[in-house]
């Protein structure tokens, strides 16, 4: 095995932009993996931990990017290296004089010259340097999508002090995904416009809920993302309680919702308080925990739900929404006892859990409800096991499961193989920076598992759920006709997918 190291120095790239071409060219090399990761201290503790921290990377700073080739041979590798090279450099500025259709905005006082400024920043930089970059913007009048991670708390609680006093949003840090006025940042799916506002503090469950709001006939006025750690103590929920003020004065919002894990305990009354003052009628969905209702307060317990209840107060008649069919526990071996989920989406494990816990089913997890079911190994499932393979554990030097679904696709392999495995649930998300075909990505390894399944005198029905509606690139039919032609057992919503799963499973020992 080959291994190459080496850093390109004040070169930043989004995550996502690393993803992509880390795929592209591990693709087209025949490398083993490529690992492109910003210098920044957790990323080089994420190296140390995977055994790929080089001396050649020890120098590399937060705009430093850090480039981990592993192949079969030296030749390999050296060529992967290249592409790598060639791909970096083909966004550099031309060379003096060389003509240029336009000059590339480098900095938030370029984006200002000439013309009134942009109402919304879109900040990807290092983490380090994401806070300084935030409140150059908000002291320009934008508010900001900020995409960036690794941002201290102490410059997430800065920005957001100072966004409030200026009456401005901040959407992050680790914002994945929103809709203002029907543009889709980062990761989002094309829903029509409609009186139902948003705010949520989770990425894919913002996508769940707007795609079935959807489908169900409503629209979106906006989905304002906060970002995962705006309801904790240390921030506060500043930037949850700015986006319900913001759509409580917004003339094309009648219903808000509110999506997200349960905030702190002192968080949860003031975001309850501000709803009330509000006045709209309001979806309030705290997954995993109660919310007291009552007046404008409509609490919601799944996504599906959410969804359901926000169209019905918007006053639209909903659609009715197609169920999967149920082949029932046909050919089941004895042995074949346990639930396995596989998600791209950690809220969609999340919700999984809270409906397979309220049913009496304990699930272990590398993000469990109980701490006590935490996976030693996330590698390896323990009975009924549900994974988010998005987290960091699962893309140290390769892409989210959204982007590439290789690692999904060995996992599914490994628990088809596995005796003990009744049923098999996936998520596929669509929509803007996803892959462009994953339930074709998908198919071959569903295939694949069905048929290790009946070798080995079992059958193993495997149900999976697509995010996303009929507009999005990949389009929502051909995506769900995918999964069905390769013998998957397709939902309409997250939500009934876990049901069906764990109906699938009934008869298990529900307290393993």
């Amino acid at each position: 095995m080959s291994l190459r190291a080496f850093v390109k120095p004040n070169l930043y790239k989004d995550s996502v932009a690393l993803m992509r071409i880390a795929d592209d060219v591990q693709g087209a090399s025949g490398a083993t993996r490529i690992t492109l990761l910003m210098g920044t201290p957790a990323n080089k503790e994420i190296l140390v931990e995977g055994g790929l921290m080089r001396d050649e990377l020890t120098g590399a700073g937060p705009a430093d990017l850090m480039v981990i080739i592993e192949a079969a041979d030296d030749a390999t590798g050296a060529a992967a290296g290249l592409a790598i090279e060639a791909r970096l450099d083909a966004a550099a500025p031309a060379a003096s004089g060389e003509a240029q259709a336009a000059i590339p905005v480098r900095a938030i006082a370029m984006a200002l010259d000439g013309g009134a400024p942009p109402r919304i920043a879109q900040i990807s930089v290092p983490g380090a340097y994401a806070g300084a970059e935030a409140m150059k913007a908000l002291k320009a009048g934008m508010h900001v999508f900020l995409f960036s991670d690794n941002v201290p708390v102490e410059h997430e609680v800065a920005i957001k002090r100072l966004a409030q006093s200026k009456g401005l949003l901040v959407m992050g840090p680790d914002c994945g995904t929103a809709i203002i006025d029907g543009v889709p940042l980062g990761f989002a799916n094309v829903v029509r416009r409609g009186p139902i506002g948003l705010v949520a503090a989770s990425g894919t469950g913002l996508q769940e809920v707007t795609a079935q709001i959807h489908h169900l006939g409503g629209g979106v006025s906006h989905a304002i993302g906060t970002g995962g750690r705006d309801v904790s103590a240390a921030v506060g929920g500043r930037s949850m309680l700015a986006g319900i003020d913001a759509l409580a004065a917004d003339a094309a919002t009648s219903v808000i919702v509110i999506v997200s894990k349960p905030p702190a305990p002192e968080v949860t009354p003031a975001v309850i308080e501000r709803l009330r003052a509000a006045g709209k009628p309001a979806v309030v969905l705290f997954l995993g925990a109660a919310v007291a209702g009552g007046g404008n307060i409509h609490p919601a317990t799944t996504l599906l739900e959410a969804a359901q209840k926000a169209v019905a107060l918007a006053g639209v008649k909903p659609a009715t929404a197609a169920s999967a069919p149920n082949p029932g526990r046909t050919g089941r071996a004895p042995t074949q006892r346990y639930l396995r989920a596989l998600f791209s989406g950690g809220t969609y494990c999340t919700e999984a859990q809270v409906i397979w816990r309220d049913a009496g089913v304990a699930t272990h997890s590398n993000v469990p409800l109980d701490k006590s079911r935490a996976l030693a190994d996330p590698r390896a499932s323990v009975a009924h096991t549900a994974v988010d393979l998005g987290e960091d554990f699962f893309t140290v030097g390769k892409p989210h499961p959204m982007i590439d679904p290789a690692t999904r696709i060995a996992r599914i392999a490994t628990e088809a193989a596995d005796p003990e495995t009744a049923v098999l649930l996936l998520d596929v998300v669509l929509g803007y920076g996803s892959h462009d075909d994953p339930a074709g990505a998908l198919a071959p390894a569903i295939r694949d598992a069905q048929s290790a399944a009946r070798a080995a005198g079992r059958t193993l029905p495997i149900v999976a759920f697509v995010c996303g509606t009929e507009e999005d690139p990949q389009r929502l039919s051909r995506q769900e006709a995918t999964l069905v032609a390769a013998g998957a057992i397709v939902a309409s919503n997250s939500t009934d997918a876990a049901r069906l799963a764990l109906t699938l499973t009934v008869g298990t020992d529900r307290g393993a």
